[in-house]
């Protein structure tokens, strides 16, 4: 079964736990008008994949579908979100989500809130699918502009499917991007240190 249909069946299963959380209060109808727009990662920026070349697709309003399975927009949904998904010829795929709030305080707090939805997605996938094992990896802090973090999920199924994962959250200013790249496979398959010069380059494209 391909790497995006695995990971579909698994989201069907848990997208009703995943998509709990802390809920943020989403910027109020006064909000100053939001006029920064973020640059976005383009294809070559991605961790190399050793046998195919990255394919960009277009910029586009909204919440990608990609992000579902640990990221949600509950409670945030007045955001302006776009983003901006990634794919090669096999099957290796990635995504970025940009949001550009109302003040730093919010982008402080949304950051962190994305954070704490990927640090503890293992767990919540674990708990409403028990037919998946999951396991979350803190890969740490990088000092790019207002602070970035690195993580991975690994997901495997009673039937044999395994999936990796490393997602980031980054932040400048009032805008947090959040970076997704996957694939089958464990840890060991992880471009752990090419990522995170993906989620370094995606958090100063912000301004």
């Amino acid at each position: 079964m391909p790497m995006r249909s695995r990971i579909s069946a698994v989201i069907a299963l848990a997208v009703a736990t995943l998509a709990a959380g802390t809920v943020l209060t989403a910027p109020s109808a006064g909000a100053a008008p939001k006029t920064t727009t973020p640059t976005f990662l383009s294809a070559s920026q991605l961790p190399p994949h050793p046998t195919s070349s990255w394919t960009a697709g277009p910029i586009t309003e909204g919440f990608p579908e990609a992000l579902g399975l640990c990221v949600s927009t509950e409670g945030v949904l007045s955001y302006d979100y776009r983003h901006r998904t990634f794919h090669t010829d096999l099957d290796t795929s990635a995504a970025q989500l940009t949001v550009v709030t109302g003040t730093t305080t919010q982008a402080k707090a949304l950051a962190k809130h994305y954070d704490d939805l990927i640090r503890t997605c293992a767990d919540r996938i674990e708990a409403a699918t028990p037919d998946v094992e999951a396991q979350g990896r803190d890969y740490g802090k990088l000092a790019v502009e207002e602070g970035a973090r690195v993580r991975g999920l690994h997901t495997e199924t009673s039937w044999g499917a395994s999936d990796i994962a490393l997602l980031s959250v980054g932040r400048d200013g009032r805008t947090v991007t959040v970076v997704q790249w996957g694939q089958m496979g464990d840890f060991t398959d992880a471009p752990v240190t090419a990522f995170k010069k993906t989620t370094a380059t995606a958090v100063k494209k912000l301004y």
